[in-house]
């Protein structure tokens, strides 16, 4: 049996030992940290699920994302994804994109006017024309990470936690992997997912990694009685939104969760003290006072977490030898974690990966798609 040692167990790493635990591999998968922790990009309870790119290659990955979600809810018997739709509004060429985007691919969407959403969604202020499409929703962090240890273990994955991986070594075609307390696991390839670290150990271990650049987020969750109700909302800017940023939206258990896009400050994950920004926090309860009616604004309770962005908001989805890397997903990559793993488990068993996630890549390979 081939075996395999999945070094870091946020969503991509486990969706990885799920997808390789599934096809007979030998599994072992490595978390630095405790069942649940809040130390990296992974936790919490919600995460946007949407089709809506302007960009198909993006809109053909979240579709087929989607059934393997499906799959993974089936397998672990614990739900994950729930659909409520999602809304895009800002500036009408960006929404029209959007609309046309996901019809050409087959999706329904439905354009609407200011009137006709603001009576849809009254909870939400709109400036523009609104697109949307019911194939979206939400996704629980911490839920699809334990359901993707769980479904791995029950395929017979060894997950085991509170375990750093100080090296990983390439010997001949196999692998050798150091922890930081002397262990070393001998195994035939490795998958490397270890979110805000990469740009130490990913980056010791494989040529070619794109220059990442580490921050805290910072979003906020506004209480709001029918908060799970809510559509996922993308609010970009331009049009009545002065900010050269775009803001998400989404309902959670947690109350309305909304955030600025890839705003905060790069950080050292090792070393990040988790302060909360009084300015970054004010900016954006400004923005819920003017735009979410539905929710009260003057009570927020802010959070932080971690992005890895990569210069150009593609993800890394490659192997060099016996080593495959997934890293960089931008803080949009989460929805795409059970497709992830299934082009993770594709990359270990030797099939060509995607030009476009490849270490080493040019602005040529942006045009590549999937095979």
């Amino acid at each position: 049996m081939t075996q395999v040692v999945v070094v870091g167990g946020g969503v991509m790493g486990s969706a990885a030992a799920w997808q390789l635990a599934s096809r007979g591999y030998g599994v072992t998968l490595l978390e630095r940290f405790v069942p649940g922790h809040t130390e990296g990009s992974s936790h919490g309870s919600s995460r946007i699920f949407r089709l809506a790119y302007a960009d198909p290659f993006y809109v053909a990955l979240a579709a087929r994302a989607l059934p393997l979600w499906r799959r993974l809810e089936q397998e672990s018997g614990r739900q994950v994804l729930t659909l409520t739709g999602a809304v895009d509004h800002g500036p009408s060429p960006v929404v029209k994109e959007l609309h046309d985007r996901l019809r050409d691919a087959g999706h329904e969407a439905e354009l609407l006017t200011v009137d006709q959403a603001a009576e849809r969604w009254p909870g939400l202020r709109f400036d523009t024309d609104v697109v949307f499409h019911p194939e979206a929703g939400r996704v629980h962090a911490d839920h699809a990470v334990l359901a993707f240890q769980q479904a791995a273990a029950a395929r017979g994955a060894q997950i085991r936690h509170e375990v750093r991986v100080a090296r990983i070594l390439r010997r001949g075609a196999a692998v050798e992997v150091v922890t930081a307390a002397g262990e070393v696991i001998h195994a035939d390839a490795a998958v490397v997912a270890v979110g805000g670290w990469a740009p130490g150990l990913a980056a010791e271990t494989v040529s070619g990694l794109p220059p990442l650049r580490v921050t805290q987020e910072q979003p906020l969750h506004f209480p709001a009685a029918d908060a799970l109700a809510w559509p996922s909302f993308i609010h970009h800017s331009g049009a009545a939104l002065p900010a050269d940023f775009d803001v998400y939206g989404l309902g959670s258990l947690d109350g309305v969760k909304v955030g600025f896009h890839g705003v905060g400050p790069a950080v050292d994950p090792d070393r990040r003290d988790r302060s909360i920004d009084p300015a970054a926090r004010d900016r954006l309860r400004a923005y819920a006072e003017h735009w979410l009616p539905g929710a009260d604004a003057s009570r927020p309770q802010a959070t932080t977490c971690l992005y890895t962005l990569t210069p150009d908001h593609d993800f890394v989805v490659d192997r060099q030898g016996p080593i495959t890397v997934l890293a960089g997903f931008s803080g949009h990559g989460f929805k795409f974690a059970s497709v992830i793993g299934e082009l993770a488990a594709d990359l270990v068993a030797g099939r060509p990966g995607a030009a476009r996630f490849a270490l080493g890549r040019t602005g040529a390979d942006a045009a590549a798609g999937l095979d």
